[in-house]
């Protein structure tokens, strides 16, 4: 696995120069075309911001998964699982981005790429619950795809300060590769996990605070997708894989989930533009988007990645880590605001 690792390594030291530099294209051709973020009451920036930077990493891993592949580095099945999601996430994303598409048109095609991705992959792997190894079968489709479509979308939903999709992105993947060597998990999740993060990285030269361009929809449901595909797959060798991702990503999960569950009980129009996650009330608190995003991978590196290290040194308890390692994430989400109603609280 090392020797893989090394190849990704070089891969990935290319792709992140690559998605620098056609990020910095990216944000010249949306200044000179005029696609532009342009702030809303619902918004957390205060100026015209170009859009779409996430496109370069879109580009930059596709071409890199493809190397990998012919390299022998990467699987032919997980190349098609990656590639084939991930640019339909990409391309409904960026019609998205040109000009707003209907709800259910951009679930369609996130939940055919969640069947093919699984299609790809096998079906949602068998997973460890203490001593037993549970196999779902057909039934892991059932639960699968809309785990990947709601995977898909909170990266969306958490895509709105500079900087904090893209470092939770290589946060997640990068802490899962190296906890992996440990678990001796799939060599292949490895290079591929390191050339996504990588051109996550070079796309974040240019996004962290103060932002010079967003992700747009075409790279947050990419981040999305490419997150929760890697967990799949990583979990294909080791059944406990997917319990550990779960845990280093509970900062999104927690404030996206509770903040939809807090905003369906009150009848709100839960697709409709708002601010009332957690790291939105403590943007607006704050006064810092920087301060949110290092709070954010304060907590990722201080309290998940502890846990999510029990979780792959004791893998029988994995699935009851997730529930220690997220209930305080939980109740510093709620104490933060995730979820809280605008019309009651005003914090501006």
């Amino acid at each position: 696995m090392s020797a893989l690792l090394h190849a990704g390594a070089l891969i990935a030291v290319a792709a992140f120069a690559a998605s620098a530099l056609l990020t910095r294209l990216a944000r010249r051709i949306a200044v000179d075309s005029g696609v532009l973020d342009v702030p809303n009451p619902r918004s957390s920036h205060g100026a015209p911001t170009p859009r779409g930077g996430g496109a370069a990493i879109v580009a930059v891993t596709a071409v890199g998964l493809v190397v990998l592949a012919v390299r022998g580095s990467v699987s032919w099945d997980l190349l098609c699982a990656l590639t084939g999601g991930g640019l339909a996430c990409a391309l409904v994303g960026l019609a998205d981005d040109r000009r707003s598409l209907s709800v259910a048109t951009r679930l369609a095609v996130h939940f055919a790429a969640a069947v093919w991705a699984l299609a790809w992959l096998g079906g949602l792997p068998a997973l460890r619950v203490g001593s037993h190894l549970i196999s779902l079968g057909w039934a892991g489709y059932l639960l699968g795809a809309p785990g990947i479509v709601w995977a898909i979308n909170l990266f969306n939903f958490m895509d709105g300060i500079d900087g904090i999709a893209a470092s939770e992105a290589i946060f997640v993947v990068l802490a899962a590769v190296l906890l992996s060597l440990l678990a001796g998990g799939n060599p292949a999740v490895g290079p591929a996990g390191l050339v996504f993060a990588a051109a996550c990285g070079g796309f974040l030269v240019w996004n962290w605070p103060p932002a010079r361009i967003f992700l747009g929809d075409v790279g947050s449901g990419y981040l999305g997708f490419m997150v929760v595909a890697l967990a799949v797959a990583a979990t294909r060798d080791n059944p406990a894989a997917l319990w550990v991702w779960l845990i280093l990503g509970g900062a999104f999960f927690v404030d996206a989930t509770v903040t939809l569950v807090r905003r369906t009980l009150r009848n709100e129009r839960v697709h409709e533009a708002h601010r009332a996650h957690a790291y939105q009330w403590l943007a607006r608190r704050w006064r810092s988007h920087l301060r949110v995003t290092l709070t954010v991978q304060a907590v990722n590196l201080l309290w998940l990645l502890p846990c999510a290290l029990l979780a792959t040194l004791y893998p029988g308890a994995a699935a009851g880590m997730v529930i220690m390692a997220l209930i305080p994430v939980v109740a510093l989400a709620i104490a933060a605001g995730s979820g809280r109603s605008e019309t009651l609280v005003s914090e501006r």
